[in-house]
């Protein structure tokens, strides 16, 4: 062969890839340069000696690279089509440029490394083990060379592994063939990779202390580096004998190397792929070693190291790979430790803990949280969690829990060592914000389980903690209010802490209840505290929440002592119409809002879930709320509907069917009369008298929030808020034998079954045509000529709130550093929340009406056309984000509480053209959807932004389509066999981490309701 034009050739390609590689090149060169380039890659017949002339270490490294590249490409797309010599006289001279035909190991190009031991694959894929079975044997005289030959053979190595296991990316047959030899080879393999790791580890300690060996020591330590790396591709597969082979020899060099600054992060990562091992417990029997006094010192002692020299981030990057490697061996340590197992409790499982401690203390809010879900796994065991060891490290983990649960470490501030660490690991105030959020509910979890087998301890920590907070002045901080009332905001210390220990209290004190007997629980303390916390004054709305909720959390204890009922009921009306600054103009802030809801839910909360302990408070409780009510302006609508909901409950109490009906007659007669009234049923009826009642037809005064109609607005909701509290609570005994006693049950259905009457029937229907009235009117707001008469000015406020879009669209909510603001919001704002609210309530409504009025809504006349006719009316207008709570809390919510004999008359009827309209409609939008993706992908400039309008209606699209198929496999399908499929094996740690095991699906039917629409023709 004529070597002249392979000189020529290669002059060529050399000014090519230089002009390619050149900034200053135009573009126009580049592009010529590169077309050259491409043709003599995919057409010239001497691509093999110009890619060997290229590759030579006397050209400079971009030659050298796209030598190399030309080389790839032969093996990759002619390797077929080349002759048995041509074939052998390439992979010779491959083998010559790592044998001598590279740079030295420290000086040689990592690219050039990389390519270079691609090639060697691509060559391996093709002929091995068939034509070229000695290939292992000469990797190995290469290794023998020195460290520049062995580090190319561990790259390899690790590609081979790659692509044949990891990524596969080879046919299944020559995959097999390859991965088959590789794991008859493994025992050759494996020594061979762990010889070279130790070899070169040994010469690096020994050279490191000798300066004038320094570049011989670092080329030994870039060895080491690419074996870990190498045998971090190996171990996740290989059988694990190859892995405890020789007294678990691997794990100990792996320990021993966690103490070497330059491996120890490749250490950690082969020790974490290891431990994370699923498969037989047999085969992980042999991981408990390091459980033993050797591994547990390396490990603890390369922890304190790495956190002592402070936050570097190579030594960052280590201790979260240590911490995951503790968290994967607390994993195996429940896994392989059972009641049936004769795997024994480590005796070093102190140390563990200790070490496993250390890391939920760390200033890193990251490290920390890594470590719940282990130590979750830890207290539920069903062994570990009676050990003397673990319980005593409960107190412990407890004081820990103190510390973490106080939100600090935001990455924007310097007021806890923890920000520092937050700058690594968040990108935002609102990422970290998202993140600590789910943290705190881990940890609530775990101090849960904590309790349940320690509770007096938690108790007493609680309440020293409690007690410390009454007792401190608040501290408000530099991040004061900006209104001078010198409260705290949310990021104020005192605020932290108290969030903090309320948070801790209330995840204390549910657990102790169920856990300990009646006798045991500690009455004297809790009623101590209790008493503490209800005579602590304050006006920082802020902390007077977190004073609410700790009301909450004690109440259980006035089960015991019902004479300090009277004591939390006054603290808590005090706080439903708490202000900062009476009489004062200003709207509410946000953080006074949240007390009077917070104090509202309180009370709602305390008469659902000790109804039988408020009874006899009855009457005072009826006459505070009377009077509240009387000052229509004292409370908003939502807080008096709360305070009538809250009565309701109690009245369940009644347990007499009369006594209720008269009372809660009573107590809707002041919503009955204005909702009854001649003007209301006019503006329900009429959607333009509606419009103007409401202040929605464009009449804005001079002020953006002047707003004369506010109050007609307040008392529509206040008759819808009301209707709901009423049909949501009011409900006849649970006991048969008491309902009826109590005049509650009226007959019995075919199969049996009781049929009630509820105490809230007579009113509701009374006040059903109006609501019916009203839902019509709002539908037929979104027609056209109604959008016009809205005018400009308030269209909009038919639109979708700001926060449900972020929801949808999955954009973090703001901080809401400004709780101490005041809430002006403009009348716009107002009447979008109003249309929002009033939308939802009533579907809530009508959800709510079969289950709480059973047969008394069932059996109301032409019930089915009177729905048909109102809520489903105008649907063409009504958006996406308006029809899905729609289906969810009206229409599936019907479906479900509807008996049987009901179907034919009131399901079929709305069901049957409800499909109908709702196939068509969303085929319509994925049609559109799939065009505008087609488009998208012909066109490079497809808008990316998450925010945009297109990408908003696409997710309504696909959240509405999951409601329709939710709704229609509720109605249709009922599953049989899936409880017997979802038993799970003693042992669920014995499964495969990739297992391909499908469970069989369980068999499907149609239900009876299904069967009655599939008679419908109009289905």
């Amino acid at each position: 062969m004529s070597w002249d034009p392979v000189n020529t050739l290669c002059e060529q390609l050399v000014k090519a890839v230089t002009v390619m590689m050149d900034p200053a090149s135009t573009q126009r060169y580049r592009l010529e340069a590169l077309k050259f380039c491409e043709e003599f890659k995919e057409k010239s017949p001497v691509c093999v000696p110009c890619g060997l002339k290229l590759a030579e270490k006397t050209q400079i490294a971009i030659v050298r690279h796209f030598g190399l590249q030309i080389l790839e490409h032969v093996v990759k797309f002619r390797w077929n089509t080349m002759a048995r010599l041509e074939k052998v006289y390439l992979k010779n001279n491959v083998m010559g440029l790592i044998s001598n035909g590279t740079q030295n190991i420290l000086e040689e190009e990592s690219h050039i490394k990389d390519v270079l031991s691609r090639i060697v694959v691509e060559m391996i894929k093709r002929e091995w083990p068939q034509h070229w079975p000695d290939m292992l044997k000469e990797l190995d005289t290469l290794s023998k060379q020195g460290e520049t030959q062995t580090e190319l053979v561990m790259f390899i190595l690790l590609r081979l592994a790659e692509d044949v296991v990891t990524f596969q990316t080879l046919p299944a047959q020559r995959r097999r063939d390859i991965q088959q030899t590789l794991t008859q080879n493994m025992d050759k393999v494996f020594s061979f990779l762990l010889n070279t790791l130790q070899q070169n580890v040994n010469k690096y300690r020994r050279m490191k202390m000798d300066a004038s060996q320094e570049l011989k020591a670092q080329a030994n330590c870039r060895v080491g580096i690419a074996a870990l790396n190498t045998l971090a591709g190996y171990i996740d597969w290989v059988a694990m004998s190859h892995i405890t082979a020789d007294n678990c020899k691997l794990l100990e060099m792996l320990c021993l190397l966690l103490n070497e600054p330059e491996l120890q992060v490749g250490a950690a990562e082969c020790l974490l792929i290891v431990v994370s091992r699923k498969g037989k417990l047999d085969d992980r029997k042999p991981l408990m070693v390091l459980f033993g006094d050797v591994a547990m010192h390396y490990i603890l002692s390369a922890a304190q190291t790495a956190d002592g020299e402070g936050l570097v981030e190579k030594h960052y990057v280590f201790l979260k790979r240590l911490c995951q490697v503790l968290c994967s061996l607390g994993s195996q340590l429940c896994a392989l430790v059972g009641p049936d197992s004769d795997v024994e409790i480590p005796a070093n499982l102190g140390k563990y803990l200790e070490a496993f401690l250390a890391f939920t203390t760390h200033p890193s809010q990251f490290l920390r949280s890594s470590t719940q879900i282990t130590w979750g796994a830890l207290l539920r065991h069903e062994v570990l969690s009676r050990d003397p060891v673990l319980l005593a490290i409960i107190p412990n983990y407890l004081r820990a829990s103190m510390t973490n649960l106080v939100k600090v470490g935001f990455p924007s501030k310097t007021d806890s060592p923890s920000c520092e660490y937050s700058r690594f690991d968040f990108d935002s105030d609102e990422d970290f914000n998202c993140f600590f959020n789910s943290f705190r509910a881990q940890q609530g979890e775990v101090i849960r389980m904590a309790c349940r087998l320690d509770p007096r301890t938690g108790f007493q920590m609680a309440g020293e903690w409690l007690k410390y907070q009454l007792s401190t002045p608040v501290e408000t901080g530099p991040m004061n209010s900006k209104t001078n009332e010198g409260h705290c905001s949310i990021f104020s210390p005192s605020f932290v802490q108290w969030d903090a220990m309320t948070f801790f209290l209330e995840s204390i004190i549910s657990p102790m209840f169920r856990t300990l007997d009646k006798e045991d629980i500690p009455v004297s303390e809790g009623i101590e505290l209790l008493q503490l916390v209800l005579s602590y004054e304050t006006k920082d709305p802020l902390i007077l929440s977190c004073v609410l909720s700790n009301v909450s959390a004690l109440f259980p204890f006035v089960t015991y002592r019902p004479e300090y009922l009277p004591e939390v009921l006054s603290k808590l009306f005090a706080s439903v119409t708490f202000e900062v600054v009476e009489e004062s103009k200003a709207p509410r802030t946000r953080a006074v809002k949240n007390v009077r809801r917070h104090a509202c839910s309180s009370i709602i909360k305390m008469c659902r879930d000790y109804p039988q302990l408020v009874l006899p408070n009855f009457d005072m409780l009826y006459n505070h709320v009377k009077q509240l009510l009387s000052n229509e302006l004292l409370l908003t609508q939502m807080e008096k509907c709360a305070l009538m909901e809250a009565l309701v409950l109690i009245s369940n109490q009644f347990k007499d069917y009369e006594r209720q009906k008269v009372f809660l007659e009573e107590l809707m007669s002041p919503v009955a009369t204005l909702w009854l009234s001649e003007e209301m049923k006019r503006v329900l009826m009429n959607p333009e008298e509606f419009i103007h009642y409401v202040g929605a037809d464009n009449r804005i005064g001079d002020s953006a929030t002047e707003d004369p109609c506010g109050l007609n607005r307040s008392r529509i909701s206040f008759c819808v808020y009301t209707i709901l509290g009423v049909v949501k609570r009011a409900r006849w005994p649970t006991s048969l034998e008491e309902a009826k006693a109590g005049g509650f049950v009226v007959g019995y259905m075919a199969n049996g079954n009781p049929i009630y009457r509820n105490p809230c029937s007579v009113q509701v229907l009374k006040l059903f045509d109006n609501l019916l009235a009203l839902i019509r009117t709002h539908n037929n707001l979104y027609l056209p000529e109604l959008v016009t008469r809205m005018g400009e000015n308030f269209a909009k406020a038919l639109d979708m709130l700001e926060v449900e879009k972020n929801a949808i669209l999955g954009l973090p909510q703001p901080l809401l550093e400004l709780y101490d603001s005041p809430v002006y919001k403009t009348v716009l704002e107002r009447m979008q929340g109003f249309f929002c609210t009033l939308y939802d309530n009533c579907f809530h409504i009508l959800g709510s009406a079969g289950s709480s009025m059973q047969q008394d809504f069932y059996t109301v006349e032409g019930l089915a056309t009177e729905l048909l006719n109102s809520a489903f009316l105008n649907l063409d207008n009504i958006p996406d984000y308006r029809l899905r709570p729609m289906l969810r809390v009206f229409v599936k919510p019907l479906v479900l509480s509807c008996p049987s004999e009901h179907y034919e008359s009131l399901i079929c009827p709305i069901l049957g053209p409800l499909f109908t309209y709702l196939h068509m409609r969303l085929s319509q939008k994925w049609q559109v959807i799939n065009q505008r993706s087609l488009l998208c992908s012909d066109d490079d400039t497809a808008d990316d932004n998450p925010e945009s309008q297109e990408m908003l209606e696409e997710q309504l699209v696909r959240l509405l389509t999951r409601e329709v198929m939710d709704l229609i496999a509720v109605c249709c399908v009922s599953k049989k066999g899936a409880e017997q499929n979802s038993s799970v094996t003693g042992d669920g740690d014995d499964e495969e981490m990739m297992s391909t095991e499908v469970t069989p699906p369980s068999s499907s039917e149609l239900t009876e309701l299904g069967k009655c629409l599939m008679k419908q023709e109009t289905l």
